[in-house]
């Protein structure tokens, strides 16, 4: 009979890094981190990426190749006495050819859990190769950030997953010789397709399949079982975390590049994470933003949407947003908005704008004519075309041009439109 014993996914772990599936962009032939390591002396580290990339594996192979002795930690639960305590045994006989920390999860250590292992790192006393599954720059002190070479793990592709799970079949057949294994055609590639790049969650829906498809003459594990086993595939998704925000800035960017099917696609990883508030937050801005004045309906049609979408719920939902989506992504675009805004920020934060022209405060209060206030106020309705030429910006800046009418229909309309009620082109200085 199949017996687990120790976790499948440890018992397969890559001893060298000939052995180690994906991660060619930093442990190729001629890739840095090959390099480096190639170089014999051991650097400090900060390994990002997903779980279940190899992180922690590598992390191994290379305390073992550097004849150092391996602490490992995890920052969830260890404290500054745990780091003094790795420290002390430098002086000891194991720690004679120096002492590597793994530290696993750094972010989850504050700014002053950091800084006690600067004075350790900086002496050389230990070398610390730190993983974390969140944006090293935002969550790891600038310290020990300068003080070490940060290295991408990224998520293993289907058919890099797939070599490992070969790998662990392989192995489990030598085990249990006594057992015939088989597997039936694309259980493995089902598998690799469904733990979105994790290597680690593959193995333990593996070593799941195999527990269960185990007689006392062979293991078959069927289709069946796999599909039983892997469920509803969930993707990496964490409303705090990188991935969050990398789909997001994806989906906008999709829109913004009138894309829908991109843009269909990104809304459909938001969908199936349930995050309706993000999504609505988003589109909103992206109309706004990203359509503006080329389309200017659009806002109230991603509103409309929105709402209906609030009401709804999922996972009805998903249809009004599909709806503001492809509006959004297949609608003209124009950014003249933003840029008008931006522009007449920057000249509040870097220029002296001067005062409000008299003739536009405020004269409806007692004493306001006497300080000339709105006296000299020209009423454009009064006029043909409600429209009378004065000047509205201050006298500091009153040849600033902060919008430009965008290349678009609808904006060259409005601009054809008012060269033709003033009587000339519309120019002015521009801002430099």
């Amino acid at each position: 009979m199949y017996d687990s014993g120790s976790p499948l996914a440890d018992r397969i772990r890559p001893s060298q890094l000939s052995e180690v599936v994906g991660q060619e962009h930093i442990l190729g032939e001629g890739k840095l981190l090959s390099k480096v390591l190639s170089a014999g002396k051991i650097p400090n580290l900060i390994f990002y990426g997903p779980s279940g990339t190899g992180k922690t594996t590598v992390a191994r192979i290379i305390a073992k190749k550097a004849g150092k002795k391996l602490y490992s930690l995890n920052a969830t639960t260890a404290s500054v006495a745990d780091v003094r305590e790795v420290a002390k045994s430098v002086d000891g006989i194991e720690g004679a050819n120096g002492v590597l920390l793994y530290l696993d999860e750094i972010q989850n250590f504050n700014k002053k859990q950091q800084q006690s292992l600067l004075e350790y790192i900086e002496n050389g006393s230990i070398t610390l190769i730190a993983s974390t599954t969140e944006n090293p720059y935002f969550y790891v002190y600038n310290a020990i950030l300068s003080r070490s070479t940060v290295f991408e793990f990224k998520p293993l592709s289907a058919e890099a997953v797939e070599k490992s799970l070969e790998r662990a079949i392989k192995i489990v057949s030598e085990d249990y010789k006594n057992l015939k294994v088989k597997v039936d055609e694309g259980v493995l590639y089902h598998i690799a397709n469904t733990c979105f790049g994790d290597v680690r969650k593959a193995l333990n829906m593996l070593e799941i399949c195999l527990l269960a498809s185990t007689t006392e003459k062979e293991i078959h594990i069927q289709m069946e079982t796999a599909l039983e086993a892997s469920g509803r595939p969930k993707m990496r998704y964490d409303k705090d975390g990188d991935s969050h925000y990398d789909i997001l800035s994806a989906f906008q960017k999709s829109i913004r590049g009138s894309d829908p099917d991109g843009a269909i696609h990104y809304l459909a990883r938001l969908v199936a994470a349930g995050d309706l508030i993000s999504i609505c937050r988003r589109l909103l801005v992206i109309a706004t933003e990203d359509i503006g004045l080329a389309y200017p309906s659009a806002i109230s049609i991603v509103k409309a949407c929105t709402d209906a979408a609030k009401e709804l719920g999922f996972p009805e939902a998903q249809i009004p947003l599909a709806h503001a989506v492809i509006v959004l992504a297949t609608a003209p675009k124009s950014n003249s908005g933003v840029n008008a805004i931006g522009n007449a920020l920057a000249d509040l934060e870097n220029t002296d704008v001067g005062d409000i022209p008299k003739h536009l405060k405020d004269g409806h209060y007692s004493g306001a004519k006497k300080l000339g206030n709105g006296t000299e106020y020209v009423y454009p309705h009064n006029y043909p075309n409600h429209y009378y030429p004065q000047q509205y910006l201050p006298d500091n800046i009153k040849d600033r041009v902060y919008y430009e009418y965008g290349p678009n229909k609808t904006e060259q309309t409005a601009k054809e439109y008012w060269e033709k009620i003033k009587g000339k082109t519309i120019k002015r200085e521009k801002i430099k």
